[in-house]
C-alpha cells in the first residue's frame, strides 16, 4: 500500500511517540521505531536525519496540538488579554499533569547538562509554534489598554525566552524526586513558578500576581504523576 509523505510521517511520529513515552527516549533506538512501524531504515532517513530531528518534529507536533486543544477557551469573546493569558498558563498546566508520566523521561533526558543543545532547539521549535499566540495576546491586551508592550512580537519572545531559567531547576527537581525527596523538588519548582509569574508581571506592568503561572499543588502533582 503506497502512503502520502504526510502519512508515512505522522505514522513514525505515531511509533515514536509511543516508545518515547513508554520506553524512555533514551532506551529507544530508531531500530526500536522502525520495527513499530514496519518501514526500511532507508524510509525513516528519508522522513527524519536522526532520532533527535524526529524528537523535535514530535515537540513541535506536541505544541500543536497543545495550543489546538485551548483554542476554543482562547476565542471566547467574553475574555479580555488578562483572562486569556491566564487561559493559556492554566490549560499548560493542565496538560503537563496529565502527561506527566509519559513527559518525565523525555524531560530527564532534554534538562541534561550534556544535552543542551538538543534542549535549545527543541525550545526554538516550540518557541515559533506559540510565539504567534502569545503576541497576539499582548497585541489585544495592548488594545485593551490593559498591557503597556511597544512591541508585541518582541515581548511575546522575552516572554518565552524566560522559561529557559526552568531547564536547570527542573533537572534538579526530577533528580530530587527519584532521590525521594519531593518536598525539596517541589519546593524549587514552586519558588520558580511563582518568579517567573513575578516577571511577567512586571515585564507587562501589572500588579503582582495578575498572571497565574503557579497554582497550588501543581509541581507536587507533576512530579509524582505515574
Amino acid at each position: 500500500m503506497i502512503k502520502s509523505p504526510e502519512t508515512r510521517s505522522a505514522e513514525l511520529l505515531d511509533c515514536a511517540q509511543r516508545l518515547f513515552f513508554a520506553n524512555g527516549y533514551d532506551n529507544t533506538t530508531v531500530n526500536d521505531i522502525i520495527r513499530e512501524a514496519g518501514v526500511s531504515k532507508g524510509a525513516f532517513y528519508h522522513y527524519f536525519a536522526s532520532k533527535e530531528s524526529l524528537l523535535e518534529a514530535l515537540a513541535a507536533r506536541l505544541a500543536r496540538d497543545s495550543l489546538a486543544e485551548l483554542q476554543p477557551v482562547l476565542d471566547d469573546p467574553s475574555l479580555d488579554a488578562v483572562d486569556r493569558l491566564n487561559a493559556l498558563m492554566a490549560g499548560s498546566r493542565r496538560l503537563n499533569v496529565e502527561l506527566a508520566p509519559q513527559l518525565h523521561g523525555t524531560f530527564d533526558v532534554l534538562f541534561r547538562p550534556e544535552n543542551v543543545v538538543l534542549f535549545h532547539k527543541i525550545d526554538q521549535t516550540v518557541r515559533e509554534i506559540a510565539a504567534p499566540l502569545i503576541s497576539a495576546i499582548l497585541e489585544r491586551g495592548g488594545e485593551e489598554g490593559i498591557f503597556d508592550v511597544p512591541d508585541p512580537n518582541a515581548f511575546a519572545d522575552m516572554l518565552l525566552q524566560l522559561r529557559l531559567t526552568f531547564r536547570e531547576v527542573m533537572h534538579q527537581a526530577l533528580r530530587q524526586t527519584e532521590q525521594g525527596n519531593v518536598d525539596e523538588a517541589a519546593r524549587l519548582l514552586d519558588d520558580r513558578l511563582r518568579l517567573y509569574g513575578v516577571a511577567i508581571d512586571r515585564l507587562l506592568k501589572l500588579p503582582d500576581g495578575t498572571i497565574q503561572v503557579a497554582e497550588d499543588g501543581f509541581a507536587r502533582a507533576f512530579l509524582e504523576a505515574e
